[in-house]
């Protein structure tokens, strides 16, 4: 059997799945699951370009995603006059005053020689910049959060369709990784691990904490999604009630399905131009030279290759990757709550999983992987504790019974921790093994 045909097996084989799902359950439940494993699905192959491509261990996967979530607030959400009044402009000066503090400090470091001189000036600097930073800083953001703290309270943003924000999410978790890989690139495999994660969470923490950007831990609601409809609207028309009523279904429970399904469409266009341009990558002579990197590095700089450089590029590449299926998160649900990305299990883990289960350095394999992890994911919360009220059936009421019903909800660790393991015993180099 070659390749090519047990692969597509397996992607027949997961759509039965989500249909068995829509027809047996609902198909509200099984489109809500096929537009989150759409968007895990880039996620994955982001985290696979960095992984599979250049052996590079992200686990600050989060944080970036997190990022493109910010990324719509910032331009998709309505310009907010009274925060532009209050102090936005002095927020931003603040901010591009510290960065040239950082800026000027670096070019200090780079061009002084070594010695007391070198670290006394770097340290006036900084001093100067904080103080300058914090003079500026400090009251703007007093003012801003000030400003109807219940509805709005922070910034806002550009007031631009919400398509841009995508892009602009792209950016700004590239412009993340380009930091991040400057300072951590040269680092072991381990060690990156470490301070992309502790990276990661800092980005979270400053989301969490600072309302004037993201209104912190009060969530940023309704926010835009043009151009997939909203159900409300849609249950007035007329021909949408006459097109749900022609396929039997309820005109609330039809508009769900439309509108899930419009954005189904939407999140495979994106998936569809991400894994193209990935193949492309991967097939490329750069793409060969990242694999003869990763496998070799000592070899890969004999012949002159600058790898430091090619990591650079991978990484930032991958990171802009997850940044965008932050973004159609963020757009998907309507909402931002900058508390949800502190989850390494759900954001970072199981993207993990996916790749490693897929097949590392394929990209199918990761689509594959996260249509199957996705879908497990989400069946056991509900099937679980079914499962645990049949198996226990027969058990006198007592502390065990109600221990296992308790642990029900968990069912979904397990089930997932097991279907990773069994693949990684049979097919280790995952269900779609990268060729070559």
């Amino acid at each position: 059997m070659s390749s090519t045909f047990r692969s597509t097996l397996f992607f027949l084989a997961v759509a039965a799945l989500y249909l068995l799902a829509g027809i047996f359950q609902s198909w509200s439940l099984a489109i809500t699951i096929l537009n989150d494993s759409l968007i895990v699905a880039i996620m994955a192959l982001g985290v696979n370009m960095q992984w599979g491509y250049a052996g590079l261990f992200n686990v600050g996967v989060a944080g970036f995603f997190a990022l493109g979530g910010l990324a719509v607030i910032l331009v998709s959400k309505p310009f907010d006059a009274a925060a532009w009044s209050a102090g936005t402009p002095a927020i931003l000066l603040a901010l591009v005053l510290g960065a040239v503090g950082i800026f000027i400090a670096t070019q200090i470091r780079s061009r002084m020689a070594r010695g007391p001189k070198r670290i006394g000036a770097m340290i006036a600097v900084l001093l100067v910049g904080l103080v300058a930073f914090r003079t500026i800083f400090d009251p703007a953001v007093i003012s801003v959060e000030a400003i109807t703290p219940a509805s709005t309270g922070n910034i806002g943003g550009m007031g631009l369709p919400i398509p841009m924000s995508w892009l602009f999410a792209g950016v700004l978790a590239a412009a993340a990784a380009f930091a991040v890989g400057k300072i951590a690139l040269g680092l072991r495999s381990d060690y990156l691990a470490i301070v992309t994660l502790g990276i990661s969470q800092i980005v979270i923490a400053i989301m969490m904490n600072e309302d004037w950007l993201d209104r912190g831990v009060k969530n940023v609601t309704n926010i835009g999604r043009w151009p997939v409809p909203e159900e409300v609207a849609l249950q007035q028309q007329p021909w949408f009630a006459s097109l749900a009523q022609s396929v039997g279904m309820d005109v609330r429970a039809g508009s769900t399905v439309f509108v899930g399904l419009c954005f189904a469409g939407l999140f495979t266009a994106v998936l569809i131009i991400v894994l193209t341009f990935a193949e492309l990558s991967l097939k490329s002579p750069w793409g060969r030279m990242m694999r003869a990197i990763r496998d070799n590095e000592v070899a890969a700089e004999a012949m002159g290759k600058d790898v430091k450089r090619r990591h650079l590029q991978v990484f930032i590449l991958g990171s802009a990757v997850i940044g965008v299926a932050g973004a159609l998160y963020v757009t998907l649900h309507g909402l931002l709550s900058p508390t949800s990305y502190n989850d390494p299990l759900r954001y970072t883990f199981l993207i993990w999983a996916m790749v490693i289960l897929g097949g590392s350095g394929n990209n199918w394999g990761s689509v594959l992987g996260a249509l199957i992890v996705m879908l497990v994911w989400d069946e056991a919360e509900s099937l679980g504790p079914a499962l645990f009220r049949t198996a226990t059936a027969l058990l006198d009421d007592g502390p065990l019974k109600q221990h296992l019903l308790d642990a029900a909800v968990q069912t979904r660790l397990p089930i997932v921790g097991l279907v990773l393991l069994l693949v990684m015993r049979f097919r280790p180099a995952g269900l779609v093994p990268a060729k070559g």
